[in-house]
């Protein structure tokens, strides 16, 4: 016999409701994908247990299809009512124009400009603005010249070691150049001592 219609309604006992739900879940899931593969279909699915708790699948990422049905949507509505996406980028336009007379507005402020129409408040708003963009410029002023002079002292160390390397090379120079003034006419009378001691002997020689 065949399985009876199940009826359309909440299941009142919580362990059959669970166990309805893994069951048609995992078919819901294995469906989605049978999907994906056999049709080349783009597929998401998102399912939320009644404790909260989240199973997922998609076929190339989740947040990549719901990123792709929002344009989608964003320009299905856009076509359909062209007068409100029209509405939307006024608004968009005058935010933004707003936006940068406010910033244009700051930053005169911070220069020292414009500031008459300013209350006691904005007035002490402002003074702290400044206190604290000085203090930071003074500290970072510091850590700068804290580099600096590590940087100098740096180079003042390789460029004493390399004068100490210069130096011990100077030194073996001069070393060599007296040893050679001296050894050398050593040994030209050695040899000339040694030529006449062969004339001695032979009296052919010369």
């Amino acid at each position: 016999m065949g399985r009876g219609r199940v009826e359309m309604k909440l299941i009142e006992n919580k362990i059959n409701r669970q166990v309805t739900f893994s069951k048609r879940r995992n078919g819901l899931l294995k469906k989605a994908y049978e999907l994906s593969v056999l049709c080349d279909a783009e597929v998401a699915l998102i399912v939320f247990s009644s404790r909260g708790k989240l199973y997922e699948f998609g076929s190339v990422g989740v947040e990549r299809t719901i990123e792709r049905y929002h344009r989608c949507y964003n320009c299905s509505l856009s076509n359909n009512r062209p007068e409100e996406s029209t509405q939307n980028w006024c608004q968009e336009v005058t935010k933004l124009k707003s936006k940068y007379e406010y910033l244009v507005r700051t930053n005169r402020h911070l220069l020292g400009e414009d500031l008459g129409e300013m209350s006691v408040k904005e007035l002490q708003a402002l003074e702290r603005q400044l206190e604290a963009a000085l203090t930071a410029t003074r500290q970072r002023k510091t850590q700068v010249m804290m580099e600096e002079m590590e940087d100098l002292r740096k180079t003042e160390r390789q460029l004493g070691n390399i004068n100490k390397q210069l130096k011990i090379k100077a030194m073996l120079s001069n070393c060599f150049k007296t040893y050679q003034w001296a050894v050398i006419p050593t040994i030209l009378n050695f040899r000339f001592s040694l030529v006449q001691w062969i004339a001695t002997l032979n009296p052919f020689y010369k």
